[in-house]
């Protein structure tokens, strides 16, 4: 179930280069979402398309969100001042199914795929679970929400370059964290889910992936999210992000 909501902006915050933190009050969203969730927000009045964002945690009537500045919809959202009013629908899609996830799930975030695991730990944490969160990011000044996520859980950190905590990829540190992981989840960039869900595979532990496609119109409605799914008979079917995902089993999708 998902409502359309004007929210008031209660705080907006450049966290990075191009990267904001935004707080939204928003009472109704708030009632409804779940961790892996987005919501679609009009973004001015000459954006017929309103920009999709994950949700990256909630505390009624509060909406945490985490965007990237990558056109002109999200460069105005980006200048929103507190008190400002905005459009929100949501909250949209299927999550991550935490308790599925076990006793010591581990959640994976690569740049922009991080904000919403940070959902995913409070709620496993809030499920007894004792969770542990890897994060990548492109180098030192790419890094965000490290110390929200180290007040939760055991949390490890990898810059593609060295120049911040270990030189590396989420991948390297999930190796050595399989053989103690309950299951796993993941959202990021697509070879990085590609190459998280082989490992899972491997070491047969569930996993769960968030999967970031361009979205139109949020409720299945238009074919811009296409995308790729293994049907049971094992022929290739084809879903929608926004409406069948954007949380996926990792075996369901064509890789």
């Amino acid at each position: 179930m998902s409502v359309q909501e004007i929210c008031r902006v209660a705080e907006n915050t450049q966290l990075g280069d191009g990267l904001f933190l935004m707080v939204l009050h928003a009472p109704k969203i708030t009632e409804l979402a779940q961790c892996g969730q987005f919501v679609h927000i009009a973004c001015g009045e000459g954006h017929l398309l309103r920009r999709p964002i994950s949700i990256c945690a909630w505390k009624a009537p509060e909406l945490r969100i985490v965007f990237q500045v990558k056109g002109e919809g999200t460069k105005w959202l980006s200048e929103r001042k507190t008190g400002d009013e905005l459009d929100v629908l949501g909250p949209l899609g299927h999550g991550f199914d935490v308790g599925a996830l076990g006793s010591a799930p581990v959640f994976i975030g690569g740049g922009i795929g991080v904000p919403p695991m940070l959902g995913c730990v409070r709620e496993a944490v809030k499920q007894g679970a004792k969770p542990a969160a890897i994060l990548g990011f492109r180098n030192q000044g790419a890094v965000i929400l490290e110390g929200d996520f180290r007040d939760e859980c055991e949390t490890f950190v990898t810059t593609d370059d060295g120049s911040y905590a270990r030189h590396g990829f989420v991948t390297d540190v999930l190796k050595e964290q399989i053989t103690s992981a309950s299951g796993v989840a993941a959202c990021g960039p697509k070879p990085m889910l590609k190459a998280i869900a082989a490992i899972a595979k491997q070491a047969g532990v569930p996993c769960q992936v968030s999967m970031e496609e361009l979205m139109g119109c949020g409720i299945g409605a238009c074919l811009v999210c296409a995308c790729a799914l293994k049907a049971k008979d094992g022929e290739t079917r084809y879903g929608h992000v926004c409406k069948d995902g954007p949380v996926f089993n990792a075996e369901e999708v064509e890789w």
